[in-house]
Order: structure tokens, then C-alpha cells, then sequence
């Protein structure tokens, strides 16, 4: 009966604490755009930055590094 009790007011303390944490947690909205960025819509400033060349360099390093794990795996399967 003393556990059932003990786990009982856990379990409450518990509850009431993450409620509270979720509670406390929330903040306010933020204030609307006073001008300048944001009146034509969400866009980023300086236009974001260019990904393309990037983009094509990962994708030609990532297939270079597939080509030659396969090569060397070829290699090894006809040596022995």
C-alpha cells in the first residue's frame, strides 16, 4: 500500500511538472513588420544564397566516391 502511494503522488508531481514546463514554455506571438523586409511577402534577406554550384559539386564528389568504392570492390573480388 506505501509503494501505490509513494508511485501515486510520483506519477502526480510528475504530470504537473511537465505541465507546467509546457505551459511556462509557450511565448508570444511575435510583432508584426514595421516596414522594409516582410510587406511583399516572407523573403529572405539578400535573396538567400546560391545553392546550385554547390548542389553539383556534392552530387560529382558523391558519385567519384561511388565509383571508386565500387572499382575497388571489383578489384578485390577478381584477385582472389
Amino acid at each position: 500500500m506505501k509503494i501505490q502511494v509513494y508511485s501515486l503522488k510520483t506519477f502526480i508531481l510528475l504530470v504537473l511538472l511537465i505541465v507546467g514546463t509546457g505551459i511556462s514554455a509557450q511565448t508570444p506571438p511575435p510583432p508584426p513588420p514595421n516596414g522594409g523586409h516582410g510587406i511583399n511577402g516572407n523573403k529572405a534577406p539578400g535573396d538567400g544564397a546560391p545553392t546550385g554550384n554547390g548542389t553539383f559539386i556534392l552530387l560529382t564528389l558523391a558519385a567519384a566516391y561511388a565509383g571508386r568504392t565500387i572499382y575497388s570492390v571489383k578489384a578485390t573480388e577478381t584477385q582472389e
